[in-house]
C-alpha cells in the first residue's frame, strides 16, 4: 500500500460526549462525518493532562520517559527534575515527526505545541518542515492590546522556530490555526506525502468563541448539567458507546442546580454555552481543511486520526493551592467576567466540574485525575486502510498512535536516532485493528500505568487500581472492573485481594520502568498535609 498522508487533529479539553457522534448535542457535522465513515473508540485512552499526552502523541513512549513526568507549569519550587522531569521533550527519545519527516513525509504544525520551549524541544528542531506553534499551557484565544496580563495564559507564539511578534487583529485561534495549515498544505511539494498535526487550542479556558458561534446555543443549557448529562448517556447508550446498564459516578464537587441561584444559574449556563460555540466552531474548521484536501485531490489519500487530549476541565487550575487564589485575583483585576460579556476577548472564565462531569459520564471525575474521566477520550480514525461506520471497543492508548502511523508509512522503530540510543516505544499499531477489527491492538495481560501529580492507576485488562489523596480518592488503592462498572462506582479492593495485589505489583514495575517520582511533585500537595 502506498503511504498514505496523515492528518492528525487534537482538541484541548474536549469531553468524551462532546461531539454529535459520540452522543453530544453541539453541531459538528464535519467531525462527525469523519467519524462515521471510519471507526469510532470507545476504550481509548490518554494522559490525565495535556502535555504528557502530547509527549505520547509524538514519541509513542510513557511521558515520565519523553521528559514530561510532570506538568511544568505546576511542578513543586524546588523540585530538582529527576530524569523524566525536565518538562520539555529530552533527547532520550526520537518523534515520529522526525521519522516521517527522514523517510521523505512533508511535516507540517499548526496549533497547541506545549512540549518545550528550549532550543531542541520546539517544533522546528523536532522534526517539523512548516510550524506555526502555541508552545505554552494556553493564552488567549483572541489577539489585541491587555490580554497578556495574566500569566497562565500568556501569548508565545513561534513559526518555523522564530517568534511571531504580532498576531493578525481579527485572529482567533481555531480559525488562525486553520489558516496557517490549509497555506502550509497549498505550498506543500506535490511529490512527497505530508503528516500533517492540527493540534487545536479549543476548548481550553479561557472559554472565548465568536459571538456567532456563542448565539447558537443560547438558553440550550439551561436545564443545567445534571439534566445534560442525562441527555448524553441517553444518546450514548443509543450509539452503543455505552454499556446499557452502565452505573454513571455520582457528581464530585459544585453545586447542585437546584441550589443555585437565578443568577448563578444563569452565568453558569453561559460558560457552557461559550464552550459549545467553541466546540462548532473547531468543527467548522476541521470541514475548512477538510474542504482543502478534497479541492486538491487530496481527501481519499489521506489516513485522518481526531482525539481529545485529556478529559473535560473540571477544576484543575482553582483546585491548586495558592496559584488558584493568584489566577482569581488576576481575574478580578484584569478581566470583565459580567455575563453578557462572557466568551469575549476580555473574559476569562471556565466552566467547572459539573459540565465537565456531564460529558465524561458514565466515567469518575475529568482532566488531573486517572480514572476513567481524566484519561478516556473520544478518538477515531478515518480514511484509507480504516473500516468505515465501526464501532471498536479495544483498548487503546495516545502512545499507540504513532506506532500506528509509521507503519502505514512502512517504517520501523529504531535502536538509535543520530548517534544516541532512545527509548522504545511502549505503544502498539493498531493499523491491523483498523482494518478489519479482528486482532486486539493490545494482547490480553498487557498492563498501562499512568501517574500524575502524585495521583497513580494501572490496568491490566477490565481490571483496574486507583490511587488518590482525599478527597477524591481515599488514600490507599481502590480496584475497579471496568467491563462491569466502566464508572468505577463500586471499589473490589475487599472482595479481590490477590487481583489488587497483582496489580498494585504491576504498579511497582511501572514505576521502577519509566522512572516514576512517588514524592510531592506538584503544586497539588502543597497542602496535602
Amino acid at each position: 500500500m502506498t503511504s498514505p498522508n496523515i492528518l492528525l487533529i487534537v482538541a484541548d479539553d474536549l469531553g468524551f460526549s462532546d461531539l454529535g457522534c459520540f452522543g453530544g448535542e453541539i453541531a459538528t457535522p464535519h467531525l462527525d462525518a469523519l467519524a462515521h465513515a471510519g471507526t469510532r473508540f470507545t476504550d481509548f485512552h490518554s494522559a490525565p493532562a495535556c502535555s504528557p499526552t502530547r509527549a505520547m502523541l509524538m514519541t509513542g513512549t510513557d511521558p515520565h520517559l519523553a521528559g514530561i513526568g510532570t506538568m511544568l507549569e505546576v511542578a513543586q519550587p524546588g523540585f530538582a527534575g529527576a530524569p523524566g522531569y525536565e518538562g520539555h521533550l529530552n533527547d532520550r527519545v526520537v518523534t515520529v515527526t522526525e521519522l516521517l519527516r527522514d523517510a521523505g513525509y512533508h511535516t507540517l504544525l499548526s496549533g497547541k505545541w506545549h512540549l518545550g520551549e528550549t532550543a531542541t524541544s520546539i517544533p522546528a528542531a523536532r522534526g517539523f518542515d512548516r510550524s506555526f506553534a502555541l508552545l505554552p499551557a494556553g493564552a488567549s484565544h483572541f489577539a489585541g492590546e491587555g490580554l497578556d496580563r495574566f500569566s497562565i495564559v500568556t501569548t508565545a507564539y513561534q513559526e518555523d522556530g522564530r517568534p511571531v511578534d504580532r498576531l493578525p487583529d481579527d485572529f482567533y485561534s481555531s480559525d488562525y490555526f486553520t489558516d496557517r495549515l490549509i497555506a502550509y498544505l497549498a505550498e506543500r511539494p506535490r511529490d512527497r506525502p505530508f503528516f500533517a498535526y492540527l493540534p487545536f487550542s479549543a476548548p481550553h479556558w479561557p472559554l472565548q468563541a465568536p459571538d456567532a458561534s456563542i448565539a447558537r446555543y443560547r438558553g440550550r443549557y439551561d436545564d443545567g448539567p445534571e439534566a445534560l448529562r442525562a441527555v448524553r448517556l441517553a444518546r450514548l447508550r443509543e450509539m452503543g458507546l455505552c454499556p446499557p446498564d452502565a452505573v454513571p459516578h455520582p457528581f464530585v464537587d459544585g453545586q447542585d442546580w437546584a441550589t443555585l441561584t437565578p443568577a448563578q444559574r444563569a452565568w453558569s449556563a453561559r460558560t457552557m454555552e461559550v464552550y459549545a460555540g467553541m466546540v462548532d466552531r473547531m468543527d467548522w474548521n476541521v470541514g475548512r481543511v477538510v474542504e482543502a484536501l478534497r479541492t486538491a485531490g487530496d481527501l481519499d489519500d489521506t489516513l485522518i486520526l481526531f482525539l481529545s487530549d485529556n478529559g473535560a476541565e473540571g477544576a484543575m487550575v482553582e483546585a491548586m493551592p495558592i496559584v488558584g487564589k493568584m489566577i482569581a485575583a488576576q481575574i478580578d483585576a484584569h478581566f470583565d467576567n459580567s455575563l453578557d460579556n462572557l466568551g469575549g476577548p476580555t473574559s476569562c472564565c471556565w466552566y467547572g466540574p459539573r459540565w465537565a462531569q456531564a460529558a465524561t459520564a458514565p466515567s469518575r471525575l475529568h482532566k488531573s485525575f486517572p480514572t476513567e474521566g481524566g484519561i478516556r477520550v473520544p478518538f477515531f480514525a478515518s480514511g484509507p486502510g480504516v473500516r468505515a461506520g465501526a464501532i471498536s471497543h479495544a483498548f487503546g492508548t495516545a502512545m499507540d498512535v504513532p506506532m500506528t502511523l509509521l507503519e502505514r508509512a512502512g517504517l520501523g522503530f529504531p535502536a538509535d536516532y543520530q548517534g544516541r540510543p532512545v527509548e522504545r516505544p511502549r505503544g502498539r499499531s493498531m493499523a491491523a485493528h483498523l482494518a478489519d477489527g479482528g486482532a486486539p491492538i493490545h494482547p490480553a495481560g498487557t498492563e498501562t500505568g499512568w501517574e500524575l501529580f502524585g495521583r497513580r492507576a494501572i490496568r491490566r485488562d477490565q481490571w483496574k487500581a486507583v490511587w488518590m489523596r482525599p478527597p477524591e480518592g481515599v488514600g490507599a488503592w481502590q480496584f475497579y472492573d471496568l467491563a462491569d462498572d466502566p464508572g468505577e462506582t463500586r471499589d473490589r479492593a475487599a472482595d479481590q485481594p490477590a487481583q489488587l495485589a497483582a496489580l498494585v505489583a504491576a504498579w511497582e514495575d511501572y514505576v521502577r520502568q519509566v522512572g516514576v517520582v512517588e514524592g510531592p511533585v506538584s503544586l497539588f500537595e502543597i497542602d496535602a498535609g
